[in-house]
């Protein structure tokens, strides 16, 4: 049997959506709600003007969706390993965002090309040992200055250790620390590495008044996800 390097989302494309609500109905939203989640913390630090983003594993591209309502003056290029992914994506004909199938290696743009880049939910479904060398793709095509946003499911949280155990696609996935994730920036040659946790409760309206008061957790490392920012 060959070593897992990838998870295998060519199967899930079409009902990834689907899937994933189902999954994650006990926290009170679905699978839309938390990919606009992850767009609108990436606007407590960007502002919208014009700048060019790479999504690295962009699944079916529904994030792009939600930078095209937030971030309109935002270009994107979205690339995933899935071919099934990203044909769902094109689907949805978006004007500034593009996408592409990639080796999972080799991020197929030039060096410094980039301000931002978002990995959102995916270092997991990729082999540890490969991840030095995702990070350091992600160095050679940010600009200087340009900042990388990685979204994660926090192990320490026993809700999201049980959503993933009971997730169709999160079966052979491994959950990353953020103190891996913060390693794993520098090591690369990131700095200002920064990490803020996210989701501490349940999405439900009557528990709304908490829901403000989440930002001021963000130091908590008992969120359900957590966001490493660095620059470059």
């Amino acid at each position: 049997m060959s070593q897992r390097r990838f998870d295998d989302f060519n199967r899930h494309a079409s009902d990834y959506r689907d899937v994933h609500t189902k999954n994650i109905r006990i926290s009170g939203a679905d699978s839309f709600y938390f990919a606009e989640f992850k767009v609108k913390e990436i606007m407590r630090f960007e502002e919208n003007r014009k700048s060019y983003c790479l999504d690295l594993g962009c699944g079916d591209g529904t994030t792009e969706v939600f930078i095209d309502k937030h971030f309109p003056a935002v270009t994107v290029e979205a690339v995933d390993v899935s071919q099934a992914s990203i044909l769902e994506a094109e689907k949805k004909k978006l004007k500034r965002a593009s996408f592409t199938v990639y080796d999972g290696e080799t991020i197929p743009f030039e060096d410094n090309c980039f301000d931002m880049v978002l990995i959102a939910s995916v270092m997991h479904h990729i082999a540890f040992n490969l991840h030095e060398s995702v990070i350091k793709e992600t160095l050679r095509v940010l600009k200087p200055g340009g900042r990388i946003y990685i979204f994660e499911h926090n192990p320490l949280n026993p809700f999201t250790r049980y959503l993933v155990k009971t997730c169709a696609f999160d079966r052979d996935a491994r959950l990353l620390s953020h103190g891996y994730c913060k390693r794993l920036l520098t090591g690369a040659g990131y700095r200002e590495v920064n990490t803020h946790f996210l989701l501490f409760f349940p999405r439900m309206k009557w528990i709304a008044p908490l829901l403000r008061r989440e930002q001021s957790l963000g130091w908590l490392p008992l969120g359900a996800q957590y966001l490493c920012r660095a620059i470059k």
